[in-house]
């Protein structure tokens, strides 16, 4: 049993609005046990939407419309589905009644266009739409089961909670779920995550997934089970076997973020750090100073806007390799501001270093980017963290 969501609208594919509504339906699929499969966008226009819902029932057992219900010209997804599933449009005085209503209530003038927005392809269950002024409606085919429903955030939400997925589970009589568990790495590179583990990548259930972001991957564990004690057994087994392989890379789970690993793990070791970025923006000092509690464990956080600033400060050449030049700016300035472990940041034109100082230890990365863009600024401050963190980790 798979699942497929289509949302609708030229405003999606011109990049005005997110879609938003595929990954809150995304995840309460995945909370019933409906696997999702496909997630597709299509334009205002009946033949292309027609297209896609065609493509989609020859599939999927489920398809999730959202948008292009509503009482204008360019709004055409009940065209569609009627035209898909050789049904007619017909008018439902029963839904043409709720509007008027909803109007009433509203204490708003309800134009001619909106009589549009009752009429549903013929033996469609109608979906009433309390929260809004467009009705839904549930269409059930030989080939798979239709499922429209609203643009709006707000009232797909409601529709879904409360409409569709109690349908979707008596329809199917749908028992399991799905969950999923995340394991967060640092300071190690997609490929290498994928070298150690790659044989469980091959599993079927669980399975395991990467997710590179700038500067880590994610490692996603996905269990289907009849209920949530199995499913979490499920994960828990795969996630030891990841652990064993990769632990020492995994600073937390799910939405932890390195920079909150780090300033625990710097309290855990009664440890201070001092942090310098030379030619870039505050990317890693603003991540640090976020955290709550930070201001405990900072010792302090420097900025200089040129290596040539650092290089009079510290009497060094500035035709030194960048790795180089960050481990002198790191010891430098762990030994001024007396902190247990120093990280430095410095771009250049040739790249971005990062580099790690503590006490008969020095570490040093080098980036190969324009350090003026986001993505090497990202980087460097991610790996400086991870690095610091590991460092610490095997302090006992």
């Amino acid at each position: 049993m798979n699942a497929e969501v289509v949302s609708i609208g030229t405003e999606l594919l011109l990049g005005e609005i997110v879609d938003t509504n595929s990954a809150h339906i995304a995840r309460s699929l995945r909370d019933i046990g409906l696997n999702l499969f496909y997630l597709t966008t299509v334009g205002d226009n009946q033949m292309r939407i027609a297209e896609v819902l065609d493509a989609a029932l020859n599939r999927s057992d489920v398809i999730i419309t959202t948008g292009g219900l509503g009482p204008t010209v360019d709004d055409m997804t009940r065209q569609a589905v009627a035209a898909v599933t050789n049904r007619p449009l017909v008018f439902s005085q029963e839904l043409f009644d709720q509007i008027v209503e909803r109007f009433r209530r509203l204490g708003s003038t309800m134009s001619p266009n909106n009589r549009q927005q009752a009429f549903i392809p013929e033996g469609a269950i109608p979906i009433e739409n309390p929260v809004g002024t467009a009705p839904c409606f549930i269409v059930e085919t030989e080939r798979g089961v239709v499922i429209s429903l609203p643009g709006v955030p707000r009232e797909m939400k409601y529709l879904l909670d409360t409409v569709v997925l109690p349908y979707l589970r008596a329809h199917f009589e749908l028992s399991s779920i799905i969950k999923a568990r995340v394991l967060r790495t640092a300071g190690i590179g997609e490929s290498q995550v994928d070298q150690a583990i790659i044989d469980l990548m091959t599993l079927a259930n669980p399975t395991v997934g990467l997710a590179a972001h700038i500067g880590q991957t994610d490692i996603r564990i996905t269990a289907k089970a009849e209920d949530e004690a199995t499913a979490d057994r499920m994960i828990a087994e795969i996630e030891e076997r990841i652990r064993e392989r990769v632990g020492d890379f995994i600073y937390g789970t799910d939405k932890d973020q390195i920079e909150h690993a780090l300033v625990a793990e710097l309290e855990r070791n009664s440890t201070r750090l001092a942090a310098s970025e030379i030619g870039l923006e505050d990317r890693l000092a603003a991540r640090l100073t976020a955290v709550p509690g930070s201001e405990h464990v900072l010792a302090g956080t420097e900025n200089h806007a040129s290596l040539e600033e650092l290089c009079r400060e510290t009497g060094s050449d500035a035709g030194l390799p960048l790795e180089e030049l960050a481990v002198i700016a790191a010891q430098n300035l762990r030994e001024r501001l007396q902190a247990g472990i120093g990280i430095a940041l410095v771009g250049r034109d040739d790249g971005t270093a990062v580099a790690v100082a503590a006490p008969g230890h020095a570490e040093s990365r080098l980036y190969r980017a324009d350090p003026q863009e986001a993505h090497p600024v990202v980087w460097a401050s991610t790996w400086g963290m991870a690095l610091a963190w590991r460092w610490l980790t095997k302090q006992g």
